[in-house]
């Protein structure tokens, strides 16, 4: 017998969450959301979740196993055992937990609803349809695969910390759209979504790649807004400052100048960006961590050179 260990809340009956373990038999081939349902359905029913297609389609089933988010539907539960034979399941982080392992999506559809996820084209309707290329829809092809599962949301580590940030799912999203050669309003997209809380302040750590149970993968549809939002000239935000000040001092030097990178970051005119800058310049003063003024070049810089001229053409 294996043991799955779960996660309990029901505020009508106490106000903190524990944990129950439940001694299921986990025959081959059973899924994770086949042991829960053996647990509902023969030992407690009082235990409360999502489900529905059962085929990873719905996306309904998303919970924490073993500390990771993840489709219970998709999972064979004899591959989530630990070394003695537990199971953890938890409700999916960074949401209001409802009651057990069902969670509250209320913030997660807003921000998807902030990123405006519908087509904008003012011209006359066609007589059948608004043509596109196979080369076209494959822009768009990964980020149309997301099922809405929260399994990114949860697991991302910015809303851990910051949840004015739309999130992995909302830009994923929201990339659905930028990259669509039907829709007209590219500019204005990428204009908002640099705003803060929007691709700028992903940190990069593909966690939301990890857990993603579809070809989504929301990083790198972020990373593709972010080339976007480049090439449209939207520069005036501290990330896309940093990417072109990060790309000019590898470009320049194959090194990165780690004290120009700050400041060409910030902005040049922004004065009050600039002083806040200060106490953190001298404490690394005092800390003899200050980087060297005079960069040396980089072994073999013609070669870094040559990579981004190659990359430009």
């Amino acid at each position: 017998m294996s043991v799955i260990k779960i996660k309990r809340f029901n505020p009508e009956k106490r106000k903190d969450s524990y944990f129950q373990e439940f001694n299921v038999d986990l025959k081959p081939g059973t899924t994770l959301l086949d042991a829960l349902n053996e647990i509902k359905w023969e030992q407690d029913g009082s235990l409360t979740y999502r489900m529905s297609c059962r085929s990873a389609i719905c996306g309904s089933c998303g919970v924490k196993a073993n500390g990771h988010a993840t489709l219970a539907c998709q999972k064979q539960a004899e591959n989530l055992l630990d070394k003695n034979d537990v199971i953890t399941v938890e409700p999916l982080g960074n949401m209001p937990v409802i009651k057990d392992l069902v969670t509250d999506f209320k913030q997660f559809w807003e921000k998807v609803d902030q990123v405006k996820p519908f087509l904008k084209n003012e011209q006359a309707p066609p007589e059948k349809e608004r043509n596109q290329s196979p080369e076209q829809f494959k822009l768009i092809d990964d980020s149309s695969t997301c099922i809405m599962c929260g399994a990114c949301y949860s697991d991302c580590n910015v809303l851990e910390v910051d949840d004015k940030f739309l999130g992995p799912a909302a830009l994923a999203k929201a990339q659905r759209f930028v990259g669509d050669s039907r829709d007209e309003d590219t500019l204005e997209r990428v204009k908002e979504l640099s705003e803060p809380g929007g691709i700028w302040d992903c940190t990069h750590c593909g966690e939301c790649v990890e857990r993603c149970p579809k070809p989504a993968q929301p990083f790198y549809r972020i990373k593709e807004i972010m080339t976007v939002a480049l090439e449209k000239g939207v520069h005036n935000n501290n990330g896309a400052r940093h990417a072109l000040s990060f790309t000019k001092s590898i470009k320049n030097s194959g090194l990165l100048n780690e004290n120009t990178l700050p400041v060409e970051s910030m902005g040049f005119t922004n004065i009050k960006g600039l002083l806040e800058l200060v106490p953190v310049g001298l404490r690394m003063l005092l800390k003899g961590k200050v980087p060297p003024i005079i960069h040396k070049p980089c072994d073999e810089l013609n070669d870094v050179k040559r990579i981004f001229k190659e990359l430009d053409q």
